[in-house]
């Protein structure tokens, strides 16, 4: 299946063209335009997108997109195809944006949260293949999850299923969707940085974070990979929160793979041992025993093959 697929994140967006076998899990990335996303208008970044799209289908003649897939981060509604003030997207309020890009290309568009568009990219073509219960946890500037249950994507009563990251997993701590000690809070890159910068506030030995004027996940795991003991600290903290939040998602759904992007994708070496030992020691064994936690497999492409994904899912689901 040829697709069109637009990622749109806070600080850049992408339109994509690519071929499909959703059956054999195999896909190939024609062409991709990248875009700075500028604090211009929604319809001003749309438009950039759809001339892309236009482009690619002028360079690539022999190709017929059949749709266009939407991966945003919400709050959204994928059934109305609406996003709603996302907070990465200023200005960004009430978009009706399968009906602006559908009618702009002249094919369908299909919306999906972020979260549930990882979620089906890993399930079709990464290390989800082969499963029908899986968690995706997006572990980037917020956290958030993709559902697959029984073989269906799983959004809720009004899409607001996987709102992981606002369960609160202890009484204080870091910030993060709106709550102190949320699993947000603990685990994303946003918060492990305020977790390095409340350890700098106390008594500490000499650390290299000393030196940053403003510091980031990727700053942190830079030190913590050199050996720096407090950056080593924040890292453990929230890995041992880590382990906590996969403990409760296995005992409630009892998944057999749950897949982490960004932050532990790249990080997975500073999270395995401190999560493990949690896992070990708060989840029933029997889930723990058939599940296993793994980084996302599609690494830089993940984005891409996510919202073609959408797109692929939403032209099987009208076609059935």
């Amino acid at each position: 299946m040829t697709c069109f697929g637009l990622d749109i994140g806070g600080t850049k967006s992408s339109a994509v063209l690519g071929e499909l076998d959703w059956e054999r899990g195999t896909y190939y990335r024609v062409d991709r335009v990248e875009i700075p996303m500028e604090g211009d208008s929604w319809q001003s970044v749309l438009d950039r997108l759809v001339a892309a799209c236009r482009n690619m289908t002028f360079f690539h003649q022999e190709l017929k997109s059949r749709a266009v897939g939407i991966s945003c981060g919400g709050p959204l509604d994928g059934r109305k195809g609406i996003i709603y003030s996302p907070p990465n997207l200023p200005g960004w309020d009430d978009v009706p944006i399968v009906d602006y890009v559908s009618t702009a290309l002249d094919i369908p568009a299909f919306l999906e949260n972020d979260a549930n568009a990882c979620a089906l990219a890993e399930w079709r073509f990464g290390e989800g293949i082969g499963c029908n219960n899986l968690i995706f946890l997006t572990f980037g500037t917020g956290l958030g999850a993709g559902l697959v249950l029984d073989g269906h994507l799983y959004s809720g009563t009004n899409g607001l299923a996987g709102e992981v990251g606002h369960i609160r997993l202890e009484d204080d701590g870091p910030l993060g969707y709106g709550k102190h000690g949320s699993f947000e809070g603990f685990c994303s890159g946003g918060g492990i940085a305020r977790l390095a910068r409340e350890l700098l506030k106390k008594p500490h030995a000499p650390s290299a974070l000393d030196a940053y004027s403003v510091l980031t996940a990727k700053a942190v795991a830079q030190e913590a990979f050199r050996g720096d003991s407090l950056a080593r600290t924040a890292y453990r903290i929230s890995a041992r929160e880590l382990g906590k939040g996969l403990s409760l998602l296995m005992d409630i759904l009892n998944p057999e793979r749950i897949i982490i992007g960004s932050v532990f994708a790249r990080s997975e070496s500073l999270f395995r041992e401190e999560m493990e030992r949690v896992i070990a020691e708060e989840a029933l064994p029997s889930a723990r025993a058939v599940c296993k936690v793994v980084p996302a497999g599609l690494g830089e492409s993940l984005g891409d093959v996510a919202a073609l994904s959408v797109a692929a899912q939403g032209m099987l689901l009208a076609e059935s």
